[in-house]
């Protein structure tokens, strides 16, 4: 499972990594400071093939993998008790689930503050101004605030796709155009 999205169930053990994590940032007051700090390793995972495949492939040895991510955390700037939980993580061979366990623990936030995470996929990365209009317009249909997870896929040509919950809106460009396009074929 080397990239975890909101499609893509998380796993028990991704959830219970989560949830002790959770309760630990939640006694020692860094619930914020401890997302920020995954949020990191997040981008790491979305941006480098070269991180996704140091926590997912099983040919490196624990050893090996304990080794790399402490280095990678150092150069990242990740600290407390955030790199504290991904040594740990790393230590006991779960590192393949760290995208599902990051996933979980922001629900795990987005739940405690009445939140909704809405996961979007863009074409194009969006303003700060973009990313306000569009949880506006989300508040004012779910009645909850809501925090973006945006994804970029360029493949999508224009538009977004978003899912809450189980509602799913699809704007994408590529969508309007295979619609239009088994339109045309049904014509013809």
């Amino acid at each position: 499972m080397p990239v975890t999205d909101a499609s893509q169930p998380v796993s028990d053990v991704a959830r219970r990594y989560a949830v002790s994590l959770f309760e630990l940032a939640e006694e020692a007051g860094s619930i914020d400071e401890t997302g920020a700090a995954l949020q990191i390793i997040e981008s790491l995972d979305q941006k480098s093939a070269d991180f996704r495949r140091l926590i997912a492939s099983p040919v490196f040895s624990a050893d090996e993998q304990s080794r790399a991510i402490v280095a990678v955390l150092d150069k990242a700037g990740v600290s407390g008790l955030a790199a504290n939980f991904v040594k740990l993580v790393a230590r006991n061979r779960r590192l393949f689930a760290l995208p599902g366990m990051i996933a979980a623990y922001k629900s795990l936030v987005a739940e405690k503050r009445g939140e909704l995470t809405a996961d979007v996929t863009v074409a194009h990365a969006l303003t700060k101004e973009q990313q306000e209009e569009l949880k506006t317009a989300l508040k004012g249909v779910t009645g909850k605030n809501v925090s973006l997870s945006l994804t970029e896929d360029a493949s999508l040509l224009g538009g977004m796709i978003v899912k809450v919950g189980a509602r799913q809106i699809d704007t994408s460009l590529r969508t309007k155009l295979s619609k239009l396009k088994l339109s045309l074929k049904e014509v013809g």
